[in-house]
C-alpha cells in the first residue's frame, strides 16, 4: 500500500513539474507578413503587478522588511552626517592648534624682544675669578 502511495505521489509531482515547465516556456511569436522586423523582435510592454497578499503574516513580513530598509537607510545617512561633522571638528581643532602654536611663538618672540629692549646695553660684569 505504501509503495503504491509513494508511486502515485511521485507521478503526481512529475506531472505537475512537466505542466509547470511547459507553462513557463515562451511560445515564439509568428511574424505577421508586412510588419517591420523591429516590431517583430520587441513584444508589447506589459505592466505586471502582483495583487497585495491578504495573509496578515505576509503583510507583516513585508511591512517589517520595508521598515528595516528605511531604518538602515536612515542609519547610513546619520552615520555619514556624523562622520562629516567629526571631520569638520577635527579640521577646526587642527587649525586652532596651528594658530595657538603661531601665537605662542609670536608671544615668545615679543617677550624676548621686550626683555632685550629693557636690558642695559652695558657690558656684563667681567669680574675676576678667584
Amino acid at each position: 500500500m505504501t509503495k503504491a502511495r509513494i508511486l502515485m505521489i511521485g507521478t503526481a509531482f512529475a506531472a505537475l513539474a512537466a505542466t509547470g515547465a511547459q507553462a513557463q516556456t515562451a511560445q515564439p511569436m509568428q511574424p505577421a507578413p508586412g510588419a517591420d522586423t523591429q516590431a517583430q523582435l520587441a513584444p508589447p510592454p506589459q505592466n505586471l503587478v502582483a495583487p497585495a497578499p491578504t495573509d496578515p503574516l505576509v503583510q507583516k513580513r513585508n511591512a517589517d522588511a520595508q521598515a528595516n530598509a528605511e531604518y538602515r537607510a536612515s542609519k547610513k545617512a546619520s552615520k555619514a552626517e556624523l562622520k562629516a561633522a567629526d571631520k569638520e571638528a577635527k579640521a577646526q581643532y587642527k587649525q586652532e592648534v596651528r594658530n595657538a602654536k603661531i601665537n605662542k611663538k609670536a608671544d615668545k618672540q615679543a617677550a624676548k624682544d621686550d626683555l632685550n629692549a629693557a636690558a642695559d646695553r652695558t657690558p656684563k660684569d667681567q669680574g675676576e675669578q678667584h
